[in-house]
């Protein structure tokens, strides 16, 4: 009886992964998009949780993207470097980067999840789609923006705006640590050991 693989739910959770990111972007940009202001917000737990939206000027270079227009009437403002805004002042050198990164991430990562032994581990799996579609979704947005979109603000803390490919990202990597620490291979199957001495000739 053939192995059951996991391979699908790797591939299927980093393209839901992708598909939530930008579906929750420009729908949450247009959404909250005032005319004559560049910033938008709509409380989600008062005191605590909003979702914030930035806008660069009407002076900023206009693109002819269809894929950026359908984001709202302005472009957006958007986080040139990583988690924290990290090489953030670089802006258009930290953008190549970590884009290049993520493509390089997104090539290993369906290349680890086409290994034989990949697919029969249920959380490798999971846990590896919830990165492909966290650093697809990023990605995309460095490509196409010139950086990522942010839209979710826990404010009570002050925590950096960050979006929905963050918390798979996060979510993956928290995931590929417990699979590290706390999973186990099955054991191979070895030879019996006879219990008989063979006749000496």
């Amino acid at each position: 009886m053939p192995e059951r693989s996991y391979r699908w739910a790797l591939f299927a959770l980093g393209l839901l992964g992708f598909a939530a990111d930008q579906s929750s972007k420009y729908g949450v940009f247009n959404w909250l998009y005032e005319p004559n202001r560049l910033v938008g917000s709509r409380e989600v737990i008062p005191g605590a949780f909003r979702l914030l939206v930035q806008f660069e000027p009407e002076s900023a270079a206009p693109s002819d993207c269809p894929l950026v227009k359908w984001n709202g009437p302005l472009p957006p403002r958007v986080n040139h470097g990583a988690l924290f805004s990290l090489g953030g002042q670089y802006k258009a050198d930290a953008n190549l980067f970590f884009g290049v990164v993520s493509v390089l991430a997104a090539v290993g990562i369906a290349g680890w999840g086409l290994r034989k032994s990949t697919g029969k581990d249920r959380v490798l799996c999971l846990a590896l789609g919830l990165i492909l579609g966290g650093t697809t979704g990023n990605m995309f947005d460095r490509f196409v923006f010139g950086g990522v979109r942010d839209f979710l603000y826990f404010y009570l803390i002050d925590w950096p705006v960050f979006n929905v490919a963050d918390c798979f990202l996060v979510c993956g990597a928290g995931l590929l640590l417990v699979q590290a620490l706390f999973g186990r291979t099955k054991p191979t199957d070895t030879p019996a050991t006879p219990t008989t001495t063979p006749p000496v000739a």
